[in-house]
């Protein structure tokens, strides 16, 4: 019996050691969805919408029925942050995991650009399609095309197929930038052989009228730095030649990209897809479609923002009638905070009235306060998301791709996403708890430690006299205690120095550690 017990003991311990394995399996199997029920995924980016510009987050000049249905159906976050407070910084850090701070050539990008995320390296898109998801892009890119002077005649590569997405339809960088055309996977649509586009942002080219040439010919002013190249009775940012049959026109773009949305998810109605939806709206130039002129009380920027609430409304209608509300994960939000004059006088600062397009928060696009980078989130998936609740869990849009790859049951290699963390569980509302902190990118860089802000300390104009938003800009640096103080007017920094100067070595830790994610 005596010689038998070591043989029993090691069965013994062998079979714990497989029940125990099957526990932690079981485990890790709850917090990822069986194949058969993963969810198609869109999301829905729109572009310079504020936290305050949305009726369901206080906005009472500007309707907004549709967004505000799917709060009443989904979950809403209050603690939402993009990486960056402007648009090419928070759509590379949302697609690649990692914050765009640490690579060089990721600020606002001219529309001539090379494409700043590399082939090969992993993406949302790309972790998503070796879940078995179709993907696509439809709307606004800014993240460069080519990998050198593009021929915009010619076939465009690399670009979003080659990151990952499996169809794309896309303006390269924004409205307001030249070249101001569709492209449709690798080529331009509508190019004309006869009538070849040339696009320079160093000097003038071809004999077109710009801005500062022509004012006469604007539809609207611009007040600072879009002088370039007229087209469609606006002047851009950069010089355009040709291509004349393949330009678009401004009023109808948001009728187009929703369209080609709508068209994708009825194309895969019977496939798993991820469709990231980045739409020009509210970004300038505003021309919103005749039928949306008036439709709020805050001027041609209002107009806008009720024209992308009817995009979201299509795509949540597409859903209902293809049968798919119930089996798709949709995410909606901004890629950065709100600005009113963004180099237009198109009346938007004429008509702001009492509306705060950054709700209660300091500050707006370009700026380090909670303005900047605070935006509208919501998350709808019916009977996983609880539907009509908030939250106040702190995540941000470079976590979309360690969640999401959690949902797909997508292991991370060591390497990919260095900034992305886990936080699927605050994201479908089943914790309350997200980051612990967040790097928030402006002209600097800030740090959130739970409701504690640090802004380190910066010399410079505390204003954009551009645009009139307020910086983040203190000699001495800031701290807030947002818990007691969200609006940020209380800088303690003085006060509490040993605080200040701890955030202040942490920032510069994560800095160098070149990584956050575990």
């Amino acid at each position: 019996m005596k010689r038998m017990m070591p043989w029993v003991t090691r069965c013994g311990l062998a079979i714990l050691a497989i029940c125990c394995l099957g526990v932690v399996r079981a485990e890790n199997a709850r917090s990822v969805a069986p194949a058969k029920d993963l969810p198609n995924i869109v999301l829905i980016y729109a572009d310079d919408l504020g936290y305050g510009d949305v009726g369901c987050y206080g906005a009472k000049r500007i309707p907004t029925p549709n967004i505000d249905r799917l709060a009443r159906e989904g979950l809403l976050f209050r603690d939402a942050h993009s990486p960056a407070a402007t648009c090419t910084p928070s759509r590379y850090a949302m697609l690649t995991g990692e914050y765009a701070f640490r690579k060089r050539g990721t600020g606002v990008l001219p529309g001539d650009a090379a494409l700043i995320i590399e082939p090969g390296r992993v993406t949302l898109p790309s972790v998503l399609k070796k879940a078995g998801y179709t993907t696509a892009v439809v709307g606004k890119w800014h993240l460069g095309l080519g990998a050198g002077e593009i021929d915009w005649n010619g076939e465009i590569k690399p670009g979003p197929l080659e990151i990952g997405f499996d169809y794309s339809f896309i303006i390269p960088a924004t409205g307001d930038r030249v070249p101001c055309v569709y492209v449709e996977n690798h080529r331009v649509v509508g190019a004309d052989p006869n009538d070849p586009i040339r696009v320079s942002y160093k000097e003038k080219i071809g004999d077109e009228p710009t801005g500062r040439e022509r004012p006469d010919l604007l539809k609207y002013p611009f007040s600072h730095g879009h002088d370039g190249t007229i087209i469609n009775g606006i002047s851009r940012i950069g010089f355009m030649t040709g291509g004349k049959k393949a330009r678009w026109v401004d009023e109808d773009m948001a009728d187009v990209l929703t369209q080609k949305a709508l068209r994708f998810m009825e194309d895969h109605r019977d496939k798993r897809f991820f469709l990231y939806f980045a739409t020009h709206d509210i970004h300038v130039p505003r021309l919103p479609h005749p039928r949306f002129v008036g439709k709020s009380q805050c001027g041609l920027r209002g107009d806008a923002a009720v024209e992308f609430d009817w995009c979201v409304g299509e795509i949540l209608s597409a859903l209902d009638r293809l049968g798919l509300r119930d089996k798709t994960l949709v995410i909606f939000t901004s890629d950065n905070g709100p600005v009113v004059d963004d180099g237009y006088r198109d009346g938007s600062v004429e008509h702001l009235g009492d509306h705060k397009p950054a709700g209660p928060w300091r500050g707006g696009k370009y700026s380090a306060f909670e303005g900047g980078t605070r935006v509208p989130m919501i998350v709808r998936w019916p009977g996983h998301v609880p539907a009509g609740k908030e939250t106040n869990a702190l995540v941000c849009h470079v976590d979309f791709l360690a969640s999401l790859a959690q949902l797909v049951g997508q292991p991370l290699p060591t390497e990919a996403a260095p900034d992305s963390m886990n936080v699927l569980d605050a994201i479908l509302g089943k914790s309350a708890h997200g980051r612990d902190e967040l790097v928030e990118q402006a002209g600097v860089l800030a740090l959130r430690e739970g409701s504690w802000k640090y802004i380190p300390p910066r010399k410079g104009p505390a204003i954009n006299a551009n645009t009139g938003t307020e910086l983040g800009v203190a000699p001495e640096g800031m701290l807030f205690n947002l818990a007691e103080d969200p609006g940020e007017q209380h800088n303690l920094v003085k006060q509490l120095p040993e605080k200040a100067q701890a955030m202040a070595q942490r920032l510069q830790e994560i800095r160098e550690a070149g990584r956050t994610r575990p």
